[in-house]
């Protein structure tokens, strides 16, 4: 089992997202997130920290980099039971991350609009929501990962049934799914650029 203390939530679905993320502080859990997410998060009357504010740097590049950052992925790689990982995460100030809940820019809706540029696609293909999905997925005995809506509701169950943990069988069915909509989705980019010329 492992327990649910501290969040990553950024999603370009926000279905659902403020309820979830309202359950999630009932069970004490710290909620990092970046922009419009957590603007809709505050909204819903969530208590948010921004990423920015976790890292000590702030969003940079016109959002090309928000979340790539030691504090973030060191966070979400760490390796709780092993006491190096956690001496050099304390060493570092880097605070476990136990659930990311990540779904990435539109990029196969957007390529498939009327007269898209290859600008604007190459803009929508998402950077840091990938890289903390693999991360999470990768240590997934460790961490939850929630690509889908529809994973929100049997998480938020079995945190009630477990005093706010997850199983490690659910953490590795989610972690399936990462690798799954990963591969889909790099898939669609290449086909997309494959397709076009300079």
């Amino acid at each position: 089992m492992r327990k649910i203390a501290r969040a990553v939530i950024s999603v370009t679905d926000k279905s659902g997202i403020v309820e979830f993320a309202q359950s999630l502080a009932s069970f004490g859990v710290a909620i990092l997130s970046t922009g419009g997410t957590a603007r809709a998060m505050r909204e819903g009357g969530v208590s948010v920290t921004d990423i920015s504010q976790h890292t000590g740097f702030p969003e940079m590049l016109d959002g090309r980099v928000k979340t790539l950052h030691p504090k973030v992925h060191g966070g979400i790689l760490g390796m709780r039971d092993n006491p190096e990982h956690v001496r050099t995460m304390e060493a570092q100030g880097v605070l476990p991350i136990d659930l990311v809940v990540v779904n990435l820019y539109p990029f196969e809706n957007t390529v498939a609009r009327e007269g898209v540029s290859l600008e604007e696609a190459i803009e929508n293909i998402d950077i840091g929501g990938p890289s903390m999905l693999r991360s999470s997925a990768k240590n997934f005995r460790d961490v939850a990962v929630i690509i889908d809506p529809a994973d929100y509701r049997p998480v938020l169950e079995e945190m009630s049934a477990h005093q706010g943990a997850t199983t490690l069988e659910t953490r590795f069915r989610l972690a399936r799914k990462v690798f799954r909509l990963t591969s889909a989705y790099d898939g669609a980019i290449s086909r997309y650029l494959e397709s076009v010329s300079l």
